[in-house]
């Protein structure tokens, strides 16, 4: 038996892992379950290449809970480690064992689909453990090995009678973690995170009604069976091609994610880019509800199907956090923290990609069938505009397909609206109809440069997206005026008499100078 000091350049790593490199305790499933994934697709990438020869069989990865033993094992039946491997990739922590496979192996042309660093992701466990121990076997010809340590930098290495191929890794809870024991936290945590592994994973067992033969009588009790208990989709509709799902698939696969939403989205993007970056994954525009704030989290964040995050504010542009779905990307870094995903190079033009394809969609939308986009208008118009007020870029793009509802119910875009506005004496833009010539849609600062332009004076009634006079003002436009609590009711319908057009005009410029002390 071997012992020694873990090669690490601090004295003890463990609190900096603590303190600095996760924020949850409950992450270390993640890692863990990752790694499994990991020798799993490393074995599958061998034998495709010719290195393995024979048949791998069954690589599920197995999670069991020994509540009375106070331990959890996680186990796979992947590329295990000798004894010189467990000495390098975990006693060494400088040195990750993805990384230098991906290395030796970039030449083969085959994508293993390689997740994670074993290094540090596995020292994660020692958050909620007491000791740890590694039971690995090879799947080249040599004894296993049984790797074990306490949390310090010693450890013990020696052989042990493993003969399965594979690594299982024994966690012995620590007093404080004992939650991690029970059968409900763990199976949450396998689905939030592990819910779309490409590995399956099972957790016990569960019970399966057979169906009734066809000749079965009516009081004829259906047999049940004991099958495993696989908690995970490994082949989730964002890694297949548009080519291989129909309308349907997509909409089962949005019931997947949001089993509680009951309304189906209005239409979906599929992205699929492997240069300069690679990234997958599938978006929804659902019907977006009053409170902007319960629409935002709703997009999940993951890396090569582990998930990472469902907050992706300042990982996408502000305005599509309120869409739903999937992105998945290996350059998206699995174990930092938000500030430095919000600073990563890649994250920035994952970012500006989704922002393009977002206003491809919708400009294909428009063009293709502009009848049924004005009948969706209403339901995603708050994301055009909030992205055309946020985003320089998604603006000039959105000029083309963004619509400015008139009170004859017609919807026009940037273009037409400047035809139509030339001969009018005044401009209302307003949630509420106001007459003929309102513009309902609340980019007033679009319709200010008009107004502007052709000398017409414009008076805003603030909507979700516009707050005082100071944001309109921003446009150069000081004749423009937006109203929240005015002293009257511009919502309902009016006549289209000058005069009363006139005195409304008067009206509202006495309230602000009399109010708001503004230089009319």
């Amino acid at each position: 038996m071997a012992k020694g000091k873990i090669n690490v350049s601090v004295e003890n790593i463990f609190p900096l892992i603590k303190k600095f490199l996760y924020s949850d305790h409950e992450i270390f499933l993640r890692e863990l379950i990752s790694n499994a994934t990991d020798a799993s697709s490393k074995l599958k990438h061998l034998s495709s290449v010719g290195e393995i020869k024979g048949e791998i069989g069954d690589l599920q990865i197995e999670v069991k809970i020994d509540k009375k033993g106070k331990k959890l094992h996680i186990i796979d039946k992947g590329i295990g480690m000798t004894s010189k491997e467990v000495t390098k990739y975990i006693n060494e922590v400088a040195f990750s064992g993805a990384e230098e496979f991906l290395e030796k192996y970039k030449d083969s042309g085959k994508d293993a689909g390689i997740i994670g660093h074993f290094g540090l992701g596995f020292y994660s466990s020692f958050m909620v453990a007491d000791k740890v121990e590694i039971l690995t076997k090879s799947y080249k010809d040599e004894s296993a090995a049984h790797w074990e340590c306490d949390g310090s930098p010693e450890f013990s290495l020696k052989k042990t009678d493993k003969k399965e191929r594979g690594t299982e890794i024994i966690l012995h809870i620590n007093k404080d973690s004992k939650e991690f024991l029970e059968e409900s936290k763990i199976s949450e945590l396998l689905r939030k995170y592990n819910k779309f592994m490409p590995i399956p994973i099972k957790f016990g067992t569960r019970e399966e009604t057979l169906p009734l033969p066809k000749d079965a009588k009516e009081d004829t009790k259906p047999e049940t069976q004991t099958v495993d208990n696989i908690i995970n989709n490994s082949s989730p509709a964002w890694t297949k091609t548009p080519s291989e799902l129909s309308d349907e698939d997509y909409k089962s696969f949005y019931r997947e994610l949001y089993p509680m939403q009951f309304e189906e989205p209005l239409f979906n993007i599929h992205l699929n880019v492997d240069y300069p970056f690679n990234l997958t994954g599938i978006l929804y525009f659902p019907k977006i509800k009053n409170d902007l704030n319960i629409q935002k989290d709703k997009i999940q964040l993951y890396q090569n199907q582990v998930f990472v995050t469902d907050n992706v504010e300042g990982i996408v542009p502000e305005f599509l956090t309120l869409l739903r779905g999937v992105i998945d990307s290996p350059d998206i870094p699995l174990n930092v923290s938000r500030s430095y995903l919000q600073a990563d190079g890649a994250v920035k033009k994952i970012s500006n990609y989704i922002t393009r394809k977002v206003a491809d969609k919708l400009n294909s939308l428009f063009k293709k069938d502009r009848k049924s986009y004005e009948e969706k208008w209403n339901d995603i118009k708050v994301v055009v505009e909030y992205g055309m007020l946020t985003e320089d870029k998604f603006f000039e793009k959105a000029d083309s397909f963004a619509l400015y509802p008139t009170t004859d119910n017609k919807f026009l875009t940037f273009n037409e609206l400047e035809k139509e506005i030339k001969d009018v004496d005044l401009i209302f833009t307003a949630e509420g109809k106001i007459d003929h010539q309102s513009i309902q849609g609340k980019l007033t600062g679009n319709v200010a440069k008009l107004g502007k332009k052709y000398s017409i004076p414009v008076i805003g009634l603030s909507g979700k997206l516009v707050g005082d006079s100071d944001e309109l003002y921003k446009n150069g436009f000081s004749g423009v005026f937006s109203i929240q609590n005015g002293p009257m009711d511009l919502s309902e319908s009016l006549s289209y008499s000058s005069e009363l057009l006139t005195d409304i005009t008067s009206r509202v410029l006495t309230f602000y100078k009399n109010s708001s002390g503004l230089s009319i």
